[in-house]
Protein backbone atom coordinates (compact mmCIF):
# COMPACT_ATOMS: atom_id res chain seq x y z
CA UNK A 1 0.00 0.00 0.00
CA UNK A 2 1.23 3.55 -0.76
CA UNK A 3 0.44 6.99 0.67
CA UNK A 4 -1.70 7.69 -2.53
CA UNK A 5 -4.14 5.15 -2.15
CA UNK A 6 -5.35 7.17 1.03
CA UNK A 7 -5.05 10.83 -0.46
CA UNK A 8 -7.84 11.68 -2.52
CA UNK A 9 -10.11 14.35 -3.81
CA UNK A 10 -13.13 15.02 -0.89
CA UNK A 11 -15.90 13.26 -3.26
CA UNK A 12 -14.18 9.96 -3.74
CA UNK A 13 -14.16 9.18 0.32
CA UNK A 14 -14.95 5.26 0.81
CA UNK A 15 -15.42 3.91 3.95
CA UNK A 16 -16.30 5.05 7.23
CA UNK A 17 -14.92 8.70 6.54
CA UNK A 18 -16.94 8.85 3.41
CA UNK A 19 -19.86 7.70 5.10
CA UNK A 20 -19.86 10.04 7.82
CA UNK A 21 -19.29 12.98 5.87
CA UNK A 22 -21.37 12.62 2.83
CA UNK A 23 -24.15 10.65 5.00
CA UNK A 24 -24.44 10.32 8.65
CA UNK A 25 -23.61 14.04 9.65
CA UNK A 26 -25.77 16.04 6.98
CA UNK A 27 -28.79 14.23 8.49
CA UNK A 28 -27.63 15.22 12.13
CA UNK A 29 -26.99 18.85 11.10
CA UNK A 30 -30.45 18.50 9.25
CA UNK A 31 -32.35 17.32 12.37
CA UNK A 32 -30.76 19.54 14.83
CA UNK A 33 -31.68 22.70 12.39
CA UNK A 34 -35.05 21.08 12.28
CA UNK A 35 -35.13 21.39 15.96
CA UNK A 36 -34.41 24.95 15.81
CA UNK A 37 -36.96 25.89 13.60
CA UNK A 38 -39.62 23.81 15.08
CA UNK A 39 -38.66 25.42 17.98
CA UNK A 40 -39.66 28.83 16.39
CA UNK A 41 -42.82 27.70 14.64
CA UNK A 42 -43.94 27.14 18.58
CA UNK A 43 -42.54 30.13 20.24
CA UNK A 44 -43.71 32.98 17.92
CA UNK A 45 -46.44 31.23 15.71
CA UNK A 46 -48.10 28.35 16.85
CA UNK A 47 -48.62 28.98 20.41
CA UNK A 48 -48.49 32.63 20.79
CA UNK A 49 -50.25 32.81 24.00
CA UNK A 50 -49.97 30.16 25.96
CA UNK A 51 -46.69 30.16 28.16
CA UNK A 52 -46.34 26.74 28.88
CA UNK A 53 -45.75 25.72 24.93
CA UNK A 54 -43.85 28.85 24.31
CA UNK A 55 -41.70 27.75 26.93
CA UNK A 56 -41.12 24.36 25.57
CA UNK A 57 -40.55 26.26 22.03
CA UNK A 58 -37.71 28.59 23.72
CA UNK A 59 -36.21 25.10 24.95
CA UNK A 60 -36.35 23.50 21.56
CA UNK A 61 -34.24 26.73 20.34
CA UNK A 62 -32.07 26.56 22.91
CA UNK A 63 -31.04 23.10 22.23
CA UNK A 64 -31.59 23.70 18.41
CA UNK A 65 -28.13 26.19 18.45
CA UNK A 66 -26.23 24.37 20.90
CA UNK A 67 -26.61 21.11 18.91
CA UNK A 68 -25.34 23.18 15.44
CA UNK A 69 -22.35 24.12 17.58
CA UNK A 70 -21.54 21.17 18.76
CA UNK A 71 -21.66 19.58 16.03
CA UNK A 72 -19.56 22.00 13.90
CA UNK A 73 -16.82 22.45 16.30
CA UNK A 74 -16.76 18.67 16.54
CA UNK A 75 -16.87 18.25 12.24
CA UNK A 76 -14.46 20.90 12.29
CA UNK A 77 -11.85 19.53 14.66
CA UNK A 78 -12.19 16.51 12.61
CA UNK A 79 -11.71 17.56 9.41
CA UNK A 80 -8.15 19.08 10.39
CA UNK A 81 -7.02 16.29 12.46
CA UNK A 82 -7.86 14.11 9.16
CA UNK A 83 -5.80 16.75 6.95
CA UNK A 84 -3.33 17.16 9.55
CA UNK A 85 -2.47 12.81 9.47
CA UNK A 86 -3.23 13.29 5.86
CA UNK A 87 -5.94 11.33 5.16
CA UNK A 88 -8.22 13.59 3.54
CA UNK A 89 -6.98 16.83 1.99
CA UNK A 90 -8.17 20.60 3.25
Amino acid sequence: MTFAQFVGNSTNNTGIIGVFNTVIVPVIFALAFLAFIWGIMSYFFFHGGEEQKRTEGRQFILWGIIGMVVLFSVWGLVKILLSTLGIMPT
